[in-house]
């Protein structure tokens, strides 16, 4: 045993992401896994992360933190000029990141990268190191662009955009429920150059590590093992207060201070009775959703908590239903995400359905309300609804909008249809299976030892060569 905690003291990993909260976040939370492992670990991250901040900690829980440039001034506008960004990182990013690892004291035995920074991978090629990519998004996604990209199965084209896709270890999938990347009507190509890119190089990568469990993608895993790529689930890589530990190493660009006030007003609701909604940190309402929102919320009478983004608050004064429903639950501009939705009083989560904030509320068991708009979300809103039965999908009209009785009809469902306590056991199951995969024993638990022990063989296969 001795000799095993020696062997991990001495191996150091690499990660590497791009700093958006939804990237960043899921692995420095891998990466104080891998921590308390015994693993050193360094995350290295672009130096936009300075912008919402003065500085940053050296160390995040047990990660320590290494900023590179990206080479744009750290005040230029990335979301609003993305794909300039991402042009920018991959000139920039390999080139510093690759002068941040010559210059660090320690040896890297591994890179673990996210999808955004794929050249990690060359980095980690070059300095003769194995790779790892942490896919954060379902393994259900990861197929499905896998066998788009490669072309080995036929997709929704321009001459056939009815076309109904059924692969290896997934249910079938209309066109409106596959990711809006691989359909004809896609206009952001920049993510779908890098997509392309990604899935015909990753031959160059040794393991996937998914922010999945076996227990709620059983097949679809089975299904890409199969054919050849190592995936391994390592997750849910959420808060550990939702799986009941301790830790909290999160990184948030949009504290506001509101987190008391938040728990404070859950404190004084009844039992699952709030509607909670909030839409991540990258999508913003127009005025009409948020206006048929609001009236959906007036006409339920429930208690509900909102988080309405500082971009989507400007024109807010000219929306008077929310006037006439602030005495009815609580608007914010930022949450405590953990805590409300493991907070008793929560009942429903209406959602965007990004995964991160899925698998958030998927560990802390509450019923969901899909609301997906693009990339990966109407995907992970099947699954919410066909394949787990934990919760409903709002309906559309066909300009895309989404009425008040629409809303009515969704919350009623959860909170208290015909399919109500259904919904609730669903996701009570899938909240114990979340906390036993990463228990002694557990699924992701043992991927996870998996990946260290190869990681620590390659290691010591390496110091032999040389």
């Amino acid at each position: 045993m001795d000799s095993i905690c020696e062997q991990n003291h001495q191996t150091n990993v690499l990660l590497v992401t791009i700093s958006i909260q939804g990237h960043l976040n899921p692995i420095l939370r891998l990466g104080n896994t891998l921590v308390s492992k015994g693993l050193n670990i360094t995350l290295a991250a672009n130096d936009y992360i300075l912008k919402n901040r003065p500085s940053v900690p050296n160390t995040i829980g047990g990660v320590q933190l290494q900023l590179f440039s990206d080479g744009l001034p750290i005040e230029y506008n990335r979301q609003g000029n993305m794909e300039h960004f991402m042009d920018m990182l991959g000139e920039f990013g390999p080139v510093n990141l690759l002068a941040l690892i010559q210059s660090h004291p320690r040896k890297f035995s591994c890179i673990i990268y996210t999808p955004l920074v794929p050249w990690a991978a060359d980095v980690a090629a070059e300095i003769g190191v194995p790779s790892a990519m942490l896919w954060i998004q379902a393994c259900t996604v990861y197929q499905i662009y896998d066998r788009f990209y490669n072309q080995l199965d036929e997709f929704p084209s321009q001459s056939n955009q009815n076309l109904c896709v059924k692969l290896p270890g997934l249910p079938v999938f209309v066109p409106e429920e596959l990711p809006s990347f691989v359909l004809p009507s896609n206009r952001f190509r920049m993510f779908d150059n890098i997509l392309k890119e990604m899935f015909h190089n990753m031959h160059k990568v040794q393991w996937v590590l998914g922010n999945s469990f076996m227990e709620i993608e059983k097949d679809v895993i089975a299904s890409v093992n199969e054919a050849g790529r190592k995936f391994l689930p390592v997750g849910p890589i959420v808060p550990p207060i939702l799986l009941g530990m301790e830790g909290d190493v999160d990184l948030d660009n949009y504290q506001s201070g509101e987190e008391s006030i938040c728990i404070e007003w859950l404190n004084k609701q009844e039992p699952s009775s709030v509607v909670y909604i909030s839409f991540g940190t990258l999508l913003f309402l127009s005025q009409k959703q948020i206006e048929s929102i609001a009236i959906g919320l007036k006409h339920n009478k429930r208690p509900f908590l909102w988080v309405i983004r500082p971009t989507e608050n400007q024109n807010m004064s000219e929306l008077d239903i929310l006037e006439e429903i602030k005495e009815q639950g609580l608007i914010v501009s930022w949450s405590p995400q953990t805590s409300v939705l493991s907070h008793t009083s929560v009942g429903c989560f209406l959602s965007h359905c990004g995964w991160n904030s899925l698998l958030e509320s998927i560990a802390a068991g509450v019923p969901l309300i899909a609301c997906p708009e693009w990339t990966d979300q109407p995907t992970n809103a099947k699954l919410v609804t066909d394949v787990w039965g934990v919760g409903v999908k709002l309906k559309k009209s066909s300009e895309g909008s989404i009425s008040g009785d629409e809303v009515v009809r969704c919350v009623e469902e959860i909170m208290s249809g015909p399919r109500s306590t259904e919904f609730k056991k669903n996701a009570a199951e899938l909240k114990l299976a979340a906390c036993r995969a990463l228990t002694d024993g557990g699924s992701s638990e043992n991927n996870i030892q998996m990946f260290i022990n190869e990681i620590i063989a390659s290691s010591s296969s390496n110091s032999i060569q040389d």
